[in-house]
């Protein structure tokens, strides 16, 4: 089996071509599991696999979190598989990729860097209480696609100097909230400067932090360019991998298009002979 692993500002997948490998679907959960390991395997926030088209686009693109739930769409993933769809002849400079919750178009910038139209958002609340910890805690909440990858968008004052260990248990208690039938991916933010961003993830399906969320990157500037305290043209991101830029293309209220650019890095590709793997 061979392998591919990417990192979008320091998310970080491993990438089968099944229609080279000819995997059986019901499989990929215990390879996720098995592969994303990072103590036992490869490791990785999530696996995704790349399938022949069923509704005109270049590619279909199956994402796996590391417990090996499925997903409904990754960002920054999105980004990594349009630089391997490129690299590898799947597609060209501008690319359409399938996803479970919808079409995502990219294109490449340069080399290392490209920039993805993340799926539109289906549901919008921007004054969405959670409560979490034995309080009620204010929240925007967005899905995008469908169906809907959920997020929470929570204002962090002084993000910056906090660790961790200091939200990770805030973070689990709202992932988990009543508010959140499907739970939700939790974004802490905060605004640095004018357009600049500071944002912490802690992921459904990894059930930690990550590095960094481009659907959650895209979700909290998409909710603080409607409430008035962003522009939403080309807002800067911090994450604790790098940095991603979002703009959001709306007429007035109407939102068209949510825009994500930021790096790709091509971290190694081999042989997959990991023993532990039973398929």
């Amino acid at each position: 089996m061979r392998f591919t692993k990417m990192n979008g500002a320091g998310n970080d997948f491993i990438i089968l071509n099944n229609m080279e490998e000819r995997i059986d679907f019901s499989l990929f959960p215990a390879i996720a599991r098995t592969l994303c390991h990072r103590r036992l395997s490869i490791g990785a926030d999530g696996l995704m696999v790349v399938e022949k088209s069923l509704q005109g686009g270049d590619y279909r693109m199956l994402f796996y979190n590391s417990d090996g739930s499925t997903g409904e769409m990754c960002g920054n993933g999105a980004r990594c598989i349009c630089r391997y769809g490129y690299e590898t002849g799947l597609a060209g400079e501008v690319q359409r990729v399938e996803t479970p919750s919808g079409l995502v178009t990219g294109r490449r910038l340069d080399r290392r860097n490209y920039r993805v139209r993340l799926t539109d958002p289906s549901v919008i609340r921007l004054d969405y209480p959670a409560e979490a910890l034995g309080k009620l805690r204010p929240c925007a909440y967005i899905e995008l696609g469908t169906p809907g990858l959920p997020h929470a968008a929570v204002h962090c004052p002084g993000l910056s100097g906090k660790s961790p260990d200091e939200l990770r248990e805030l973070a689990r208690a709202l992932r988990w909230s009543p508010a959140f039938p499907k739970g939700a991916n939790v974004n802490f933010y905060d605004i640095t400067a004018p357009d600049q961003v500071v944002e912490l993830t802690y992921e459904r399906g990894v059930e930690d932090f990550t590095m960094a969320c481009g659907t959650g990157t895209g979700a909290v500037v998409l909710a603080l360019t409607l409430l008035g305290r962003v522009s939403g043209e080309d807002v800067s991101v911090s994450v604790p991998g790098g940095a991603l830029r979002v703009t959001i293309d709306r007429d007035c209220d109407t939102v068209k298009a949510i825009w994500l650019t930021g790096p790709t890095n091509v971290v190694c590709s081999g042989q997959v002979q990991d023993e532990d793997l039973v398929i």
